[in-house]
């Protein structure tokens, strides 16, 4: 279970949490070297454990091939046959290593080297395991179990290469039958060229039921959003293996138009580049370059004549752009904002209010207000659209204008969004409402702003993204305040406040808030900034920036508009709860569904070794 801090009730794992942690089934493969080295010593060691027995093996001689004797004539084998683990299992899983790779691309996909070693040695061990099980019963059983493993090992890797590779099963066949289709050709020599007879009659029937099996694991996913499953999982590969985007097009699919305000802060100085601070109600993910996974790098890029700033808004997994195409038309909306604003030479000093569990930093900025949330120490996540509206929707009694930004700057663990009516959307209404009290009230000031902007030698997999860090100083009245944003997913927790220890003895009030960023993730939401990199080396990178944003700070007035992002086209309310309860439900019936495919595929094996007979 997961516990909101703060006095918060304990609330039920959401769907988008549990979408999170299928990533618990996903592993990067070993080298094919690995994988390779690994056959050569399965062969070895069969080699050298059955060489003793067979060579006093003597069974009678080969039969003449008749359909109704098929059975009798492979189960002979040659006087004195040494059964020969490299030849029946490795030669096999090498030309399956070979092979797969470069017919899959034939029909324009991608597979690794080391995904198809991996593959290969996965179905060498199941043959290995189903072979020697005949030992159990009769060492004349062996060849029918290698040919039920031969079997097996094309249901396997047709069902595997389905998902990893092109899920159009007609194009796999092919690729999958490299390893059984060896292993049909090994057992011609070793037993009797009839063995292929009834390894072909098995390959059928496992591949039926793998294929079955297929069909039904796709069926709730082309129900419930018109997508198939496994394609989605190849695109998913292909984004893991080279940076495809097909993705999106399944995105697309599911996805629909929203309409959302995006505030911004524009800030003209009288020395140095315009600042922007902007605000949009749209989520940057769902992972990598995918969607809207690099939001405020491309809206930063399109600017570049100003510093922007783009902060966290409120918005969950359902508002993921389904295409980073999708981000032009936030640029339009930011763009057609600027026109007739009236620019304010006034700005009221910044505060900090707590109610419950929520901090708010508050500043006014001539007739709009900026208000940076946080629940720091307490786990910080993502804020429900819905709360965002409702307290601009209250604000706007006072301002014009009310930019509400979530610092998602306290990370514990994958954990559910901050949803309406609920007693931490109360906290953070309570305090936000309180907060524009207070600012409607102040004094207002002549006002200076500086702002840096640094890049950090710090990678996406530490848990930074492209922007670095940026930092924006408001001085009003000798009190300096700091807007300090990270390119990143979220702060580990405790990081914030020693890094917030450390920045406020240069300033009088700071926050540290994060971009939601999701370049920093590609496999797991759990990358945040502090995790990978120690705080103490973050420290300086913070403070530098800190420095160099009071050096440049210059006399300074400020507008505010609220651009309305039109027909963006997002995942959609709701949508990420229903795919993975889909998912989830799928998954338990993966396991039984596949037993049950196999027993019967092992059944129908041994009906048609006693029919044949």
């Amino acid at each position: 279970m997961n516990w909101y801090w703060g006095g918060s009730p304990e609330m039920p794992q959401d769907s988008d949490v549990k979408l999170g942690q299928l990533t618990r089934f996903i592993f990067t493969a070993p080298s094919w070297k690995r994988s390779l080295v690994l056959i050569l010593l399965l062969g070895f060691l069969i080699d050298g454990a059955g060489a003793k027995s067979w060579l006093n093996l003597n069974l009678s001689a080969p039969v003449a091939f008749t359909l109704p004797t098929v059975i009798s004539s492979y189960l002979s084998l040659p006087d004195k046959f040494v059964f020969s683990g490299t030849l029946v299992f490795t030669i096999p899983a090498i030309a399956a290593l070979i092979l797969t790779k470069p017919l899959i691309e034939l029909s324009g996909k991608t597979m690794t080297w080391n995904r198809s070693a991996l593959l290969a040695l996965t179905c060498t061990v199941f043959g290995v395991i189903i072979t020697l099980a005949a030992l159990a019963i009769s060492v004349s059983l062996i060849p029918l179990f290698y040919a039920i493993s031969l079997g097996f090992i094309f249901g396997l890797r047709l069902f595997v290469l389905v998902a990893i590779a092109d899920y159009r099963v007609p194009r796999m066949i092919i690729p999958a039958l490299t390893q059984s289709g060896t292993g049909i050709i090994v057992g011609m020599i070793l037993f009797s060229p009839s063995f292929a007879i009834f390894a072909l009659i098995l390959h059928i029937v496992f591949g039926l039921g793998f294929a079955i099996l297929i069909w039904m694991i796709e069926r709730p996913l082309r129900s419930a959003f018109k997508i198939r499953g496994l394609a989605f999982i190849n695109a998913f590969i292909a984004h893991m293996t080279d940076g495809s985007k097909g993705m999106e097009d399944f995105f697309r699919e599911i996805g629909e138009e929203i309409f959302v305000p995006q505030v911004s802060f524009f800030f003209r100085r009288e020395q140095g580049k315009p600042v922007t601070f902007t605000v949009p109600n749209l989520h940057p993910g769902p992972m990598g370059e995918i969607g809207g996974g690099n939001l405020p790098k491309v809206l930063h890029d399109n600017f570049l004549d100003e510093e922007t700033l783009v902060a966290h808004g409120c918005a969950t997994h359902d508002f993921n752009l389904v295409s980073e195409s999708e981000i032009t038309k936030v640029i339009d909306a930011l763009q057609k904002s600027r026109t007739g604003l009236e620019y304010s030479a006034k700005a009221g000093k910044s505060g900090r209010l707590i109610f419950g569990s929520v901090q708010v930093l508050y500043q006014r900025f001539g007739d709009s207000v900026l208000l940076v949330t946080t629940r720091s120490p307490g786990r910080t996540e993502d804020i429900d659209f819905s709360i965002g509206m409702t307290i601009m929707a209250e604000g706007h009694r006072w301002f014009p204008n009310v930019a509400v930004v979530d610092a998602h700057n306290c990370m514990t663990d994958l954990s559910s969004p901050v949803l309406l009516a609920t007693l931490t959307a109360t906290e953070y209404l309570n305090a936000s409402i309180d907060a524009m009290e207070e600012c409607r009230s102040g004094p207002v000031y002549p006002f200076r702003i500086g702002v840096a902007h640094r890049p950090v030698p710090f990678s996406r997999d530490q848990g930074f993204g492209d922007l670095g860090i940026q930092v924006m100083i408001a001085e009003v009245d000798n009190q300096k305040t700091a807007y300090v944003l990270i390119d990143g997913n979220n702060v580990a927790a405790g990081t914030r406040e020693i890094l917030l220890e450390q920045v406020l003895t240069l300033v009088d009030h700071a926050e540290i808030m994060t971009t939601d960023s999701h370049v920093v993730n590609t496999i797991t939401g759990k990358n945040p900034v502090g995790m990978a990199i120690s705080t103490h080396e973050i420290v300086p990178e913070i403070m530098h920036a800190i420095r160099d944003a009071i050096q440049d700070i210059s006399p300074a007035e400020s507008a505010a508009s609220t651009a309305q992002c039109e027909r963006v086209i997002v995942f959609g309310s709701n949508r990420i709860a229903q795919l993975a309860s889909t998912v989830n439900a799928m998954l338990v019936f993966v396991a039984p569904l596949s037993l049950a495919m196999l027993l019967l595929a092992f059944l129908l094996s041994i009906i048609a070794y006693v029919v044949m007979r």
